[in-house]
């Protein structure tokens, strides 16, 4: 099995996060793996090694499209456990937003199929930058495969994939026939660390590095020119007022009221 999990290189949210340039893109500066797609590559590793691992042919891809940077994502990957990366990296893809790079990927993921299909696309259910959830649906429509978001619990039963998807009230068992897309929620699974094992061996793995040629994708159709939205503005959070001290003079329970019912909680 031939699995291609989507990994993102993101803004750390111990950091406060910053837009930059003329078209207030995102400050990486201070950024790591997305900790939402540890939870695609874990339950790619655990349906590769149910079925025998490398050893018995299968193989998972972590493939990151951004600037130079974005390849510690890649590297973070193999260091737990995937097989290999690839490393889409143009400067023509600065200022994409999902649609651009929506395409951009299902075409880097047609390229890593050209030798021998991939069975599976497997991605994390937002990035913590965008949390858009847009990506993963517009990839399956590109590349015209089924697509089951927001699963909860994976299994690929033969060529048919099986999730649950858990709602408030009651879960949907969902099937689709392989190739597939499939995102899935931080309650999947408990993705592992890399060990030191783990870190030497990634060292010997091999990041190919993808440029818009290499995937047969026009630079007018990607990078802000592409893109079917954009950021007019943008200006930073105002820095957050003192709170309201109250003082009880024996009338501070009704203070407190009055103070809800003013900022509507009552």
């Amino acid at each position: 099995m031939k699995i291609v999990v989507l990994v993102k290189h993101v803004p750390d949210a111990q950091f406060d996060r910053h837009l930059t340039g003329p078209g207030n893109t995102t400050d990486r500066d201070e950024s790591i793996l997305s900790e939402l797609d540890e939870y695609a590559l874990e339950a790619a590793l655990q349906l590769s090694e149910a079925r025998g691992g490398a050893k018995a042919g299968n193989e998972v891809i972590a493939l990151s499209m951004g600037p130079a940077g974005a390849v510690n994502a890649i590297k973070k990957s193999l260091q737990i456990g995937a097989s290999s990366g690839a490393h889409l990296s143009d400067d023509a893809l600065a200022g994409s937003d999902a649609a651009a790079t929506s395409l951009a990927l299902a075409a880097a993921i047609r390229y890593l199929g050209a030798d021998a299909p991939v069975d599976l696309v497997l991605t994390g259910m937002a990035s913590t930058d965008g949390e858009t959830s847009l990506v993963p649906a517009q990839i399956a429509e590109r590349l015209g495969i089924p697509q089951v978001t927001f699963a909860s619990s994976l299994e690929v039963n033969g060529e048919r994939v099986v999730a649950r998807r858990d709602g408030d009230a009651h879960a949907d068992t969902v099937e689709a026939t392989l190739p597939a897309l499939v995102s899935v929620t931080d309650q999947i699974n408990e993705p592992r660390y890399p060990n030191f094992k783990g870190i030497l061996a990634a060292k010997k793995k091999k990041i190919a590095a993808l440029t818009l040629a290499d995937i047969g994708v026009d630079a007018a159709q990607v990078g802000a020119a592409g893109s079917l939205t954009a950021v007019e503005t943008a200006e930073a959070r105002p820095p957050r007022t003192a709170g309201t001290i109250i003082t009880d003079e024996g009338d501070a329970g009704i203070k407190l009221v009055e103070f809800l019912a003013a900022q509507k909680l009552l």
